[in-house]
């Protein structure tokens, strides 16, 4: 019987250590699932450490980025400032030259009333020229006119004359 006793003994012991081995596996791996837990928290918060780093990173690397965008804006502004200077330049030499233009337009159109009151005052001339060349055609018609009757009856009378003469003689 004692090695039954010795059996069961070792039996119970068997089955005791398998499980306290059981229970202290179970223990361990709850140990380890906790502290792979932790450590995977821990992970994490050391990468979204290292994430908020990098974001801080980019930003101001964007900060800086909006900075010489802003200044190239500020040169792009002062260009057209510049170009908005060049305009009113601009502006006002038109406005010197649109007076100047202006001014002309008024001594062309004193020179064209002049030039107007020149040709009306030709015209004048030319019309009392032509009335007294018509005058003299007109003198000159009523002479031939004349010059014809006379040519005409002077050859009328010539004629009678002649008849007369040459029935008589």
């Amino acid at each position: 019987m004692m090695e039954t006793t010795k059996e069961i003994d070792k039996e119970l012991i068997r089955k005791l250590i398998k499980e306290e081995l059981e229970a202290f596996s179970i223990k361990k791996d709850k140990e380890l699932k906790e502290f792979s837990i932790l450590e995977r928290i821990i992970r994490v918060e050391e990468e979204l450490k290292a994430q908020r780093e990098l974001f801080l990173e980019r930003f101001i690397a964007i900060d800086k980025r909006f900075e010489t965008v802003d200044k190239r804006f500020e040169a792009v502004d002062k260009r057209f400032e510049a170009v908005d200077k060049r305009f009113e330049a601009i502006d006002k030499r038109f406005e010197a030259v649109d007076k100047r233009f202006e001014e002309l337009i008024g001594y062309m159109n004193k020179r064209f009333e002049a030039v107007d009151k020149r040709f009306e005052e030709l015209i004048g001339y030319m019309n009392k020229r032509f009335e007294t060349v018509d005058k003299r055609f007109d003198d000159m018609n009523k002479r031939f006119v004349q010059l014809t009757w006379f040519i005409g009856f002077t050859t009328a009378l010539i004629t009678t004359l002649i008849t007369v003469y040459r029935f008589f003689v």
